[in-house]
């Protein structure tokens, strides 16, 4: 599968039917699920419907949700990427990692490129980012890029408020970091 963008230590590339046992792992983590609003995936076959949402995404958008691996051996970590959010007409920034490499910095490099893409690429003109407020690690990572806070807002109407960020590319050009495109 063709990279789409290069850091210093990552590739990421479009999530493929291929990704299923791993991001198997990833959803079916209960520390993983727990600060993203969504149950812990007890099944392949729900996997396979989301990867097919992933692959609608990138033919409707030309962007979406994409497979992030390390260089060096090719590791699957988990996924970042972009997503369009109609209810909110906003695209969003997100990440999901497996636990073993939280820390690392890899939601940082991964996401200052993805901005950087977003931006220069596909010439976007503003991205956010949603957290709950529990998850610091997340809102420390939009802080480090170069994200402002702009509200606290549920994301689903009845639930508590999350940290909602946002950025331009004004806000990230001082954060830019070194990144290749080879789309």
């Amino acid at each position: 599968m063709k990279t789409l963008i290069e850091t210093e230590r990552l590739l990421l590339r479009r999530i493929t039917l291929d990704d299923k046992e791993k991001l198997f792992r990833l959803y079916s983590d209960p520390d993983v699920q727990k600060y993203t609003g969504e149950p812990v995936v007890e099944s392949i076959e729900e996997i396979e419907k989301a990867i097919q949402i992933r692959i609608n995404d990138y033919d409707k958008y030309g962007y979406g949700r994409w497979a992030t691996v390390l260089k060096n051996g090719m590791q699957f970590v988990g996924w970042a990427g972009l997503a369009y959010l109609p209810e909110f007409d906003e695209i969003d920034l997100g990440y999901r990692f497996l636990p073993e490499f939280w820390g690392s910095g890899i939601a940082t490099e991964a996401s200052q490129a993805i901005l950087t893409y977003g931006f220069d690429k596909l010439k976007l003109k503003k991205i956010i980012a949603i957290a709950m407020k529990e998850n610091k690690a997340s809102i420390r990572v939009m802080e480090k890029i170069g994200m402002e806070f702009d509200k606290f807002a549920p994301y689903e109407p009845g639930s508590e408020d999350a940290v909602w960020y946002w950025c331009d590319q004004k806000l990230i050009s001082k954060h830019n970091t070194s990144t290749e495109y080879t789309k």
